[in-house]
Parts: C-alpha cells; structure tokens; sequence
C-alpha cells in the first residue's frame, strides 16, 4: 500500500501503484496539511480515489502534537475526508496522535455502523484501543514494537488484539524496526517481516500461522485478491 498525504503525493502513489503489480494506493490529506484544506482539493482526492488501484482514503485523522495545521482546522478535514471515504466506500487508513479524545469524538460521529480502516502506528492507551475495536477498525503494529524502551507498552497490548484485527505496517521511511536500524537510518517495506516475527513472539503464536492471518486481514480490509 503506498499511501498518499497530499494531493501530489497521492498522484504520484496511483502513478506508483499503476506501474509495478502488487502495489496499491491510498489518498486522503495529512493532519500535517489540514491548513491546505479546501472543497477543491478534497474533489481532487476523490477524482484520484476512483482509480481501480486505489484501495484506502487515508492518511487521515488528528495530530496536536506538533500542530504545523490548528486544531480546528485539522477536525474540519478529518471530518469532511470521513464523509468522503464512506461516501466512496473506502477503508480508512487513520493518524492520531495527542488528540485529547477528539479524535475518537469524530470518529463515533462519523455515522451509523462499524467504521472500516486501519488505525496506522498505534501507540495509545489500552482504553483508547478497546475503543477501537469496538468501533470495529483494525489496528496498525510498527516497527516500535521492537524497541526496548518505546515499544515496552504496546509489547503488552498487542495480546488483547483478535487475531483477526491485526495489522503490520512499516511507515517507511520512518520507525525502522530492531536491529535494522542499528544499520539503517531509512526503513523500507522488507523490514517488516522483523515487525512481524516480534508480533508473533509476543503473543505466542507461530509466525507462518500469523502472517497468513495478518494477510488475509489486510486483502480482506483493502479489497484485494490475495
């Protein structure tokens, strides 16, 4: 999945996505660039999201913790793209980060039934990821769950996650996971198999088990024939 922040970046991930099998995108705005938000460029988001390749809207969602766009204008976007995806049918893919509850709070509002998506690199509380299990998304594991101080918290929530709800994710360029970056200041899609063989350290399970499980979740999510 090549996920899209922008409107330029989302061209160049269908672009990317049209060009090599395997491979497909995401668009939707960045909380980071909420402050370019407008009508104009949410249509343009939605004329790229009709491509057949494109599988997820997103990355969307709330992040007050460097605030480069006001909060109030990051709950307008995330809100107005929430709409869009559901109206597109797309699965989400979600940032949150330091929201306060308010991301949740648009996020229940967003309409009736389960939400479908993927909450991308979490590292919330353990009341935070009930919440959204029961909302019904899935949720993304990074490559912090292989490091010994920051990924201590998360080494002990991975185990209340179903099966079924799991996700692995290399939020490439950043979050290289234990020991490649020891070695590797930019992460890249193969090292996600090191996320993987943790995760299925922490809970116990065989890892040909999990990642069969983990691949069907992410066809199943993204709409693509495995």
């Amino acid at each position: 999945m090549v996920v899209g922040i922008d409107p330029a970046s989302a061209r160049r991930a269908v672009a990317v996505a049209e060009a090599f099998a395997g491979l497909y995108a995401s668009v939707g705005l960045h909380p980071h660039d909420a402050g370019s938000g407008s009508e104009a460029l949410l249509q343009e988001l939605a004329r790229l999201a009709r491509h057949p390749r494109v599988r997820a809207w997103g990355e969307t969602g709330l992040d007050f913790n460097r605030l480069f766009s006001p909060r109030e204008v990051q709950e307008r976007w995330f809100a107005r793209q929430l709409e869009t995806a559901r109206d597109l049918r797309l699965p989400l893919i979600l940032h949150e980060r330091d929201s306060q509850g308010r991301f949740l709070a648009i996020l229940r509002a967003a309409g009736p039934g389960p939400l479908r998506g993927v909450v991308h690199c979490f590292t919330g509380s353990t009341e935070e990821l009930e919440a959204y299990l029961d909302l019904g998304l899935s949720i993304g594991i990074t490559g912090i769950l292989t490091h010994a101080q920051r990924g201590a918290g998360l080494r002990r929530q991975v185990a209340q996650v179903p099966a079924g709800r799991l996700l692995v994710e290399t939020d490439a360029p950043y979050l290289t996971p234990t020991p490649e970056r020891n070695r590797h200041r930019r992460n890249e899609p193969a090292f996600v198999r090191t996320t993987l063989l943790k995760l299925a350290e922490v809970r116990g399970e065989d890892p040909a088990d999990l990642a069969a499980t983990i691949w069907d979740n992410t066809c199943r999510l993204f709409g693509v024939e495995g």
